[in-house]
């Protein structure tokens, strides 16, 4: 069975130490894809610009600076759950996105419901879902004939 998890929060683009303006993001969870996370941007004047990564990063980086490569992030204060920031990078082109701590937990929080942390693999065991999937097909199968 598939089970998704969506949330729209508010975050700070930071277009520059003098330009920032606040835009409505899409967090997404889909337990066809346990492992990932995907948020969706809706900057003014464009289409909206989706990003898909660990699961786990967005968590590590609510309490340390995680990650390497095209998606970075960390907390915006060494101390207690604060801001994060989010740093996106294609190239030389970088974007910088400052958020709430808080709604970041809640949204992992949902989806540590639908797939726990550390069970992602079981989640997305193809061979358990098509045994389930022959287990029912026979059973209607008996109850038909």
């Amino acid at each position: 069975m598939r089970d998704t998890v969506q949330a729209e929060v508010t975050m700070t683009f930071l277009v520059s130490q003098d330009l920032s303006f606040r835009i409505p993001v899409e967090l997404s969870y889909d337990s066809s894809d346990p492992y990932a996370v995907e948020i969706t941007f809706h900057l003014p004047g464009d289409a909206p610009v989706s990003w898909a990564f660990a699961r786990e990063l967005l968590l590590d980086g609510l309490s340390k600076p995680s990650g390497e490569g095209d998606v970075r992030i960390a907390p915006a204060s060494p101390e207690g759950l604060s801001d994060v920031f989010i740093r996106l990078q294609v190239g030389a082109e970088r974007a910088l996105f400052r958020a709430g701590a808080a709604p970041l937990v809640a949204f992992l929080d949902r989806t540590d419901r639908v797939v726990p942390f550390g069970q992602e693999q079981s989640a997305c065991d193809p061979v358990g879902d098509l045994d389930a999937e022959l287990d029912r097909i026979l059973a209607e199968d008996r109850f038909a004939g």
